[in-house]
């Protein structure tokens, strides 16, 4: 037996003797990612709202895409003509309303994950088993947010390369490397774990479905709408939200506006707002859930 073996034996047996028992390894923290994506995966409710949520976001864009290319005819040449420099084909790859029903989509699919086991009771079981809370809604994140994210990019991919295609037969589509182009593909694809973090972190808070829901509409579609770019301070808030850095970060063309703020800046608020739901789902079950 090695010095290594043999230490490990006697303070198994020291702590026998002492407790009567030995104490649980810790679990680590890529058993707690294996669990949650097995919980995840585990209901085909979880599978299907992707699936929905994917199939409604694309095909309302390409619907808009067909749409043009059905009344093609009734513009008049000036307007075909303008079409791709006026950032019209952009505008139709995403749309505004498409990326509304996103963003409550996956709020509403982050928010179930932790709200879900709340009112099923699932998460007592789930911290008498790991008393260490704050590594399983850590382990929550990482799991809602690569789900998302590569919903996000299929989503945005799906969307962009079907809307153009259907564009492309009136000679109206643009590639990927058009401009303005990628930022938005990125920017809508990102646009998904953003909103799921946020709708996550509001049902460790809430803990309601009813409460979390509405909040989700609130903060993601609401608040965007009260807070104008008529005045400075209404237009700094406004900029502060995912919708309003969003809206920058698609925005074709130089577009005269009362208030201009960079690029840089809305994908700064992209990751304040992730990181800043991160810590709120974390250290909101540690200090309540004692």
């Amino acid at each position: 037996m090695t010095d290594t073996a043999a230490a490990h034996t006697a303070a198994t047996a020291t702590a026998t003797a002492a407790g009567g028992q030995v104490a649980e390894p810790r679990a680590r923290f890529r058993d707690l990612l294996a669990a949650e994506w097995t919980k995840w995966w585990s209901l085909r409710s979880s599978g299907w709202a992707l699936v929905a949520t994917a199939l409604a976001v694309v095909g309302f864009n390409t619907g808009m895409a067909y749409d043009t290319y059905r009344y093609w005819s009734e513009r008049d040449t000036a307007s075909r003509a303008d079409f791709v420099r006026d950032g019209i084909p952009l505008s139709i790859a995403f749309s505004t309303d498409a990326a509304m029903l996103l963003m409550l989509a996956v709020s509403s699919i982050g928010a179930t994950v932790i709200v879900g086991e709340y009112r099923t009771g699932l998460i007592r079981t789930t911290f008498a088993a790991v008393p260490a809370r704050r590594s399983v809604l850590a382990a929550k994140v990482c799991v809602v947010t690569a789900v998302t994210t590569v919903l996000g990019a299929v989503v945005s991919a799906a969307s962009f390369g079907l809307t153009q295609a259907v564009l492309s037969g009136r000679d109206a589509g643009v590639p990927i490397d058009h401009p303005g182009a990628l930022r938005l593909v990125v920017a809508s694809a990102l646009l998904a774990p953003v909103s799921a973090l946020v709708g996550l972190a509001l049902g460790a808070v809430l803990r309601h479905s009813a409460a979390t829901m509405t909040a989700n509409v609130v903060v993601l579609l609401l608040l965007p709408l009260v807070f104008g770019a008529d005045r400075h301070w209404a237009a700094v808030v406004g900029h502060a939200l995912p919708a309003g850095a969003w809206n920058r970060l698609t925005a074709v063309g130089h577009q005269p506006v009362a208030h201009p703020w960079t690029a840089g800046g809305a994908w700064t608020v992209y990751a304040v707002w992730s990181v800043a739901a991160a810590v709120v789902a974390v250290a909101s079950v540690q200090r309540r859930d004692q």
